[in-house]
């Protein structure tokens, strides 16, 4: 995200493709949303089901984007079209978390090794860090998804547990990881006695 006042809808583009740019999550994505999750190149690698639709993703959008609400969606467009996603997700409702955050993220297919990814985890680190003043960013994510574990450890996240048959995938059971990041500088111009 822009280094602009948190809240206004600001565009941060990609320094290697200007054609990209990462911007806040709309109600009206919702579509682009379905479409991608129906796509069978992204859901087997995330918890989300098959048969996907715009009027799930509405809702779910919807709430997400409420007044209030935590959660910090963004997406990736390229030349008008959405080839990403990812957000920022309240772990729980529990204060003693507040300094902590779920992420989640997917990328088209077609646009994968492309920066795309790249560009969202970097777009919201600096959002945890610089805006939310965030401690934490967690993940899980499958145990042989060797892509994925690689751009996360680029952006200074670690496995911190190993899942056994943890999900359901089309008929198996498959192992994730459980990966966190802690902010790098936290407290930065807090006036230290």
């Amino acid at each position: 995200m822009s280094s602009h006042a948190a809240g206004a809808e600001k565009h941060s583009r990609s320094p290697s493709n200007p054609a990209m740019q990462v911007r806040k999550a709309r109600v009206a994505d919702a579509e682009a949303f379905a479409l991608m999750m129906a796509d069978p190149g992204v859901y087997p690698q995330l918890l989300q089901m098959p048969w996907t639709n715009a009027d799930q993703w509405q809702a779910r959008l919807a709430d997400m984007l409420a007044p209030g609400s935590q959660h910090v969606p963004v997406v990736v467009e390229a030349d008008g079209a959405i080839v990403g996603g990812a957000g920022l997700h309240p772990i729980g409702a529990s204060p003693r978390k507040r300094h902590a955050m779920a992420l989640g993220i997917h990328v088209d297919p077609a646009f994968q090794g492309r920066g795309v990814g790249a560009l969202l985890m970097q777009s919201l680190c600096d959002y945890a860090d610089r805006w939310l003043g965030l401690l934490r960013i967690e993940l899980e994510v499958y145990a042989d998804n060797l892509r994925a574990q690689a751009l996360y450890k680029r952006f200074g996240f670690v496995q911190e547990g190993y899942h056994r048959c943890d999900a359901l995938r089309d008929g198996e059971y498959v192992d994730s990881l459980s990966m966190a990041r802690l902010n790098p500088a936290p407290l930065r111009g807090f006036a230290r006695a």
